[in-house]
């Protein structure tokens, strides 16, 4: 049976130890940040890219173009393998259409070769979160078919949920109005998002205070899980530069739900750059976003 690699995006804010570990391949969508366009081989650390964000910078970022994308893929074809590609949502950027177009090309110069790609209409840790389950079921001796078969059936039970320091960050992307963002900072409302089912990010509710928001992200956990509660052996938490607020999350849901395995990590830049610092996202199976 041919072998076959797992790639993703940067924008799956896995630790570069699982990275590494597992042997993914990465594509980098890129950022600019007072000017300067960094990527993965070339990236601010990550407190200096917040406290930048906090002393007022205002960054932007590119998609993965299709030519990066065969770039990595002709890559991995090369080595004799297969590629099974793990989308960041098309609802939030435009990379798995160009990974979509890079496989289509390459079918007829390599027609001996399958690129699969898969929309996981999720974003930061809740694509790493579905990036893992892959790797499990890689390591479990799953074939190719078998775990896409699984993502595309399950990918809408990987939940999001995301509570947002500073609302004018999302005022910046879109999310909601100049007057919301104003009135909301003033009288310290925290919005709680989620990712939908077609992957956008969108506003659910708004907490009174930074701890209850935080305390709401577990009780929208516990709500959603359901007759997935099982399949939680791990949960992922993705931080913007506020470890102590995420681990404060884990202990909530270490406490409530007997969960002991956490992946947690920062919010990358790509994705930070939206949410802004202060960000807090746990990610989690359930019976529906």
């Amino acid at each position: 049976m041919k072998d076959f690699m797992i790639t993703t995006e940067n924008t799956a804010d896995l630790p570069d130890k699982y990275v590494l570990e597992n042997e993914l391949g990465i594509m980098a969508l890129t950022y600019m940040i007072d000017g300067n366009v960094y990527d993965k081989d070339n990236s601010l650390p990550y407190k200096e890219f917040y406290d930048r964000i906090r002393n007022g910078s205002m960054p932007t970022t590119s998609q993965i173009n299709p030519e990066t994308a065969r770039e990595k893929f002709q890559s991995i074809v090369d080595k004799g393998m297969d590629v099974l590609h793990i989308s960041f949502s098309s609802g939030l950027s435009g990379s798995y259409n160009s990974a979509r177009i890079a496989a289509e090309e390459m079918k007829e110069e390599n027609p001996d070769a399958r690129i699969i790609v898969v929309d996981s209409l999720c974003a930061s840790l809740g694509q790493g979160l579905i990036v893992h389950k892959a790797v499990e079921m890689k390591k479990a001796g799953k074939t190719l078919d078998e775990i896409v078969k699984w993502l595309e059936e399950n990918k809408l039970h990987i939940c999001h949920m995301v509570a947002v320091d500073d609302l004018n960050h999302l005022y910046r992307g879109g999310r909601v109005s100049k007057s919301a963002a104003f009135i909301g900072t003033m009288i310290n409302v925290k919005p709680l998002i989620h990712v939908n089912d077609e992957g956008k990010l969108i506003p659910i509710a708004k907490v009174r205070g930074r701890k209850k928001s935080l305390t709401a992200l577990v009780d929208s956990m516990e709500a959603q899980m359901g007759s997935c509660r099982e399949q939680n052996d791990i949960v992922f938490i993705s931080h913007a530069d506020c470890l102590e607020d995420a681990e404060f999350v884990a202990a909530q849901i270490r406490d409530r739900f007997g969960i002991e395995k956490f992946i947690i990590d920062f919010i990358g830049p790509v994705i930070g750059s939206h949410t802004g610092p202060g960000t807090v996202a746990v990610f989690f199976m359930g019976e529906k976003r």
